[in-house]
């Protein structure tokens, strides 16, 4: 059975083996990939992930081998990128209840949302890659959540990587406004692994010193009581499936993330990590 994946990047740089991970296990399946953005402008690798000498600075090592550096490089300039989805042209924008005639406005929304059920009835699983650029247009992005409320009520996988597990977190109803990993077990970029300065992104000359928020203590609040994170410190990877959701730690979890996400598709995979 041919399949298609939705895989969403951020305009202020991905991390390229964030990428290149499930994009090598769709490519040997015979998946079609297909790319978006927040506008639909190129995605950009951030520099240092296609650096094998970059050192990352918590574990004091690189997490780059040279095999995937140039793999990354080659993806990035690759025609592949070059024209993706915007999800602003896309999906609508929920308007705010003080602007003139809000009651007309919301009917219009919800009468353009309407249609996305229908349109992600070709993909049969939606990925968020990782890297500091999701935390500026990603892990806060309206549009973004309403596609991922989608894929959730189709009963389609979701993949959330690094800082991009941040947007499933933030995804809610509006109506109870709770996450929707409430009681889900998750992993993601724990506290330990943040950095204390040097969060950069592509397209601005801005150093943000350490991440505006830790994930970790967001993903714990998010899963409630009954779910938990697993940040998984000292083991080399961490990558936990809870149907629907596959949510990988960091750079090292990117390849088996995306063996995962085929197995969940191939071989009906619930559960792993936990």
């Amino acid at each position: 059975m041919s399949r298609k994946i939705l895989i969403v990047l951020s305009e202020y740089g991905y991390w390229g083996e964030e990428l290149l991970g499930p994009l090598v296990a769709f490519d040997k399946r015979g998946y079609t990939s297909v790319f978006a953005t927040p506008t639909g402008k190129r995605p950009v690798a951030l520099p240092p992930s296609l650096d094998p000498g970059y050192v990352d600075p918590p574990l004091g090592r690189s997490v780059t081998t040279p095999e995937v550096a140039v793999a990354a490089r080659e993806l990035d300039e690759s025609d592949r990128l070059a024209n993706p989805l915007s999800l602003a042209d896309w999906i609508p924008e929920r308007p705010y209840e003080s602007e003139p005639n809000p009651l007309r406005l919301m009917e219009s929304y919800y009468r353009e949302l309407g249609s996305l059920d229908a349109d992600i009835e070709q993909y049969d699983a939606l990925v968020i890659v990782g890297g500091s650029g999701p935390i500026v247009d990603l892990a806060n992005n309206g549009r973004l959540h309403e596609l991922i409320l989608a894929f959730v009520r189709a009963d389609k996988p979701v993949l959330g990587e690094c800082y991009g597990v941040a947007a499933l977190a933030f995804a809610r109803d509006w109506d109870d406004r709770a996450s929707i990993i409430w009681g889900k077990h998750v992993t993601g970029h724990c506290k330990e692994y943040d950095y204390k300065d040097g969060t950069g992104f592509v397209g601005v000359e801005f150093n943000m010193g350490p991440p505006p928020y830790p994930l970790e203590y967001i993903l714990r609040d998010a899963t409630g009581p009954d779910g938990r994170f697993h940040g998984n410190v000292g083991k080399e990877t961490s990558v936990i499936v809870d149907y629907p959701f596959i949510t990988a730690r960091s750079t090292p979890d990117s390849f088996p993330a995306g063996e995962k996400l085929v197995e969940m598709l191939e071989s009906g995979l619930r559960r792993y990590g936990w």
